[in-house]
């Protein structure tokens, strides 16, 4: 099964900003340059990139991570190949004394346990009408990045994890964790994974992440802080490669061209802005390519029965989309006398056409003609307005179903 484009443009554009954020790890020490912002804030041209042994050495570190994750899992999977390649590198860092950035030079990691503290700010509409709209722009970054790495993970590990658990246990973490100062957070998608890859799949394997973290934080930040950084980025580097669905090169001429273009849409809105942006574009475009496809799906068919009447058999969804096509069917004026439209095949699926059908009837109203409206749902005659006349009960054969209205 194919993943919904928006789907892959999600990972895809989520591996390429994962990829580019390494990048700033190739500059020189103590330079700004790219990516030291925003991903448009500054130009690639300037940065600051290492030169000579400093960068060769760097791209050889990052290569041997990369070589040990890809390779030792063909030998023995005893060990997380991650961890083995992170402890590798450190070792040969240190035991050959190479003058290459290491976590410390980045930043320190050394930190205490949080103490409970209220937020000082006044608790006011004023402070609430502030804070609102960034609130929820974080949140819904959060949620959907979670549920989509939930969704990633779903597929890889061919299990399937409950959404509302995760949107219940991430709402109420956040909500607790601002009370100790902590930073609200989400599901990231490279430890996720790292995980995974390394076999994790039970809920110990998050909790013994969260534990070790903490761990290291509290009492062991010098032994973190003498990991290359080389190492880390190539850890990442394999997240990027797993991550990214090369798949989607192989089926972006298979696939219709409108859900081709939401796949590229999405990974490069997902890059320029962000992933929420990126998903509610995504969405949009989806369904108004949907509509657009369906606009004509709805096949109207005409025929005159033994007693003179004229017959349509409507075949397909009746909404917003395809309520002109709809109309174009009808001649009035032509018809016969007496005329019967049958919905048996077709839904009435918004207000627009319940409007439409309500047109449809004063026309042969004022042409003199005398309709018949078959097989429609009981929701849609309470709906209908100028037609609902017009409607013929059959309470064994009418459908049963609701219609979404502006109402």
């Amino acid at each position: 099964m194919v993943p919904h484009p928006v789907m892959l443009g999600f990972v895809n554009g989520l591996a390429i900003v994962i990829f580019l954020a390494q990048l700033s790890q190739f500059g020189v020490q103590g330079e700004t340059g790219w990516l030291s912002g925003s991903f448009l804030e500054n130009s690639v041209i300037d940065v600051a990139w290492m030169k000579g042994s400093e960068l060769y050495l760097m791209l050889g570190l990052v290569a041997l991570t990369m070589a040990i994750i890809h390779f030792l899992p063909r030998l023995t999977t005893a060990i997380p190949s991650s961890l083995a390649a992170i402890i590798v590198v450190t070792a040969l860092a240190l035991g050959l004394n190479l003058e290459t950035k290491t976590v410390g030079d980045v930043a320190g990691i050394a930190g205490g346990l949080p103490a409970f503290s209220i937020p000082s700010v006044p608790f006011t509409v004023e402070t609430l009408m502030i804070i609102f709209p960034y609130s929820l722009i974080l949140a819904a970054i959060g949620i959907i990045e979670s549920l989509l790495t939930l969704r990633m993970v779903d597929e890889i590990t061919e299990t399937h994890g409950s959404s509302n658990r995760e949107c219940v246990g991430q709402g109420f973490a956040n909500v607790v964790t601002g009370f100790f100062g902590g930073m609200g957070g989400c599901a990231m998608i490279g430890q996720s994974m790292i995980n995974v890859n390394s076999g994790g799949r039970g809920r110990l394997s998050g909790i013994s992440a969260a534990l070790f973290l903490l761990t290291f934080i509290l009492f062991a930040s010098s032994l973190i802080e003498m990991i290359p950084v080389a190492a880390l980025v190539g850890v990442m580097f394999i997240v990027v490669i797993g991550t990214f669905e090369w798949s989607s090169f192989r089926i972006m001429n298979k696939v219709p061209r409108g859900d081709a273009f939401v796949l590229v849409l999405v990974s490069v809105v997902t890059v320029l802005t962000d992933l929420a942006v990126a998903v509610i574009v995504g969405v949009i475009v989806s369904a108004l390519i949907f509509a657009w496809k369906h606009a004509k799906h709805i096949q109207i068919a005409k025929l005159e029965d033994r007693n003179g009447s004229t017959i349509y058999q409507v075949h397909g969804p009746l909404f917003f989309g395809s309520t002109t096509h709809f109309l174009e069917q009808f001649s009035p004026k032509n018809d016969n006398k007496d005329v019967i439209i049958d919905f048996r095949d077709s839904r009435v699926c918004d207000h627009s056409g319940l409007e439409a059908i309500d047109t449809l009837a004063e026309r042969y109203t004022n042409s003199g003609k005398t309709l018949h409206l078959l097989h429609l749902s009981n929701d849609c005659r309470k709906l209908l307005k100028k037609a609902g006349n017009l409607v013929e009960v059959n309470v064994i054969e009418d459908p049963k179903y609701f219609v979404a209205t502006n109402a």
